[in-house]
């Protein structure tokens, strides 16, 4: 595989709740700069013309990512079809949990207590969403995991925002310089979180640890990104034929392309 087995912090339980959210919470601004909502509804609203459900669990939702906007753009054009969205986590953040839900968005709801994506098929039933998150599982988690949901007969959407196509090499003699871009890239798009607290400026500004943990891991997920070829590997020869899988880059509405998915959904 290509795909390297590095680490990010936000892998570590230790890692605390504070420093944990706050970048997360630059993920999310990430996605809604990028403009990930609009890739996702598009990818899900063509997910329900292949299989019917109506509710998504999302695994490993963090700070709520691209998700929430996304089932907004998704029930907006098709009213007359509601989708429910659970938002999960496996270290869920009991002060992100009781923003969302203080929003009453009628669609949406955080799970309070800890769920792992590789007990997916323990999950409440809908469409199972990973969010450029897949790429923290090692390979036979991974494949653990596309396993169970052809075993379950459920649909599972993966989506990851990078691509691993940059050379090894190249991508160890960028590093540093990426690490620094990043890490002021962080400083420019704290401004943007919402809500903004006050130990997010802390340890963004005068104990700058949340940008440091941002940058290295947002180096170490591109690498760590299962590339097409490595996907192929994982799935291997399938040959449940009520159960398909489909590999693609996932494009905008201009046709350009963000990031690729993963999709596996019942036959029906």
């Amino acid at each position: 595989m290509k795909r390297l087995q590095l680490f990010e912090f936000e892998d570590f339980d230790w890692l605390p709740l504070d420093l944990r959210s706050g970048a997360t919470n630059l993920i999310k601004v990430l996605h809604r700069l990028v403009g990930t909502s609009e890739v996702l509804s598009n990818l899900i609203l063509s997910v329900r013309e292949k299989v019917d459900f109506n509710q998504i669990v999302d695994l490993g939702s963090g700070s709520g990512g691209p998700m929430i906007e996304t089932i907004w753009k998704i029930n907006e054009e098709r009213q007359d079809s509601q989708v429910n969205l659970l938002l999960t986590d496996l270290y869920p953040n009991t002060k992100t949990i009781a923003d969302i839900n203080a929003l009453n968005l009628s669609n949406v709801s955080y799970h309070p207590e800890s769920l792992d994506a590789q007990k997916m098929d323990t999950a409440p039933e809908g469409l199972k969403t990973m969010i450029a998150s897949f790429h923290h599982m090692r390979p036979s988690i991974a494949k653990q995991i596309l396993d169970k949901a052809e075993h379950s007969g459920e649909p599972l959407l993966i989506y990851e925002i990078a691509k691993n196509n940059v050379p090894i090499l190249i991508w160890w003699i960028l590093l540093p310089i990426s690490l620094i871009i990043l890490v002021i890239m962080s400083l420019c798009m704290t401004l943007f979180v919402r809500p903004l607290r006050a130990k997010q400026l802390l340890f963004t500004y005068l104990i700058p640890l949340i940008p440091i943990i941002y940058a290295w891991d947002g180096q170490a997920s591109l690498m760590r990104t299962y590339t097409f070829k490595d996907v192929e590997e994982l799935l291997g020869e399938r040959k449940n034929e009520k159960y398909v899988w489909e590999i693609s880059d996932a494009k905008k509405r201009n046709g350009k392309n963000a990031g690729y998915y993963i999709l596996g959904y019942p036959v029906k």
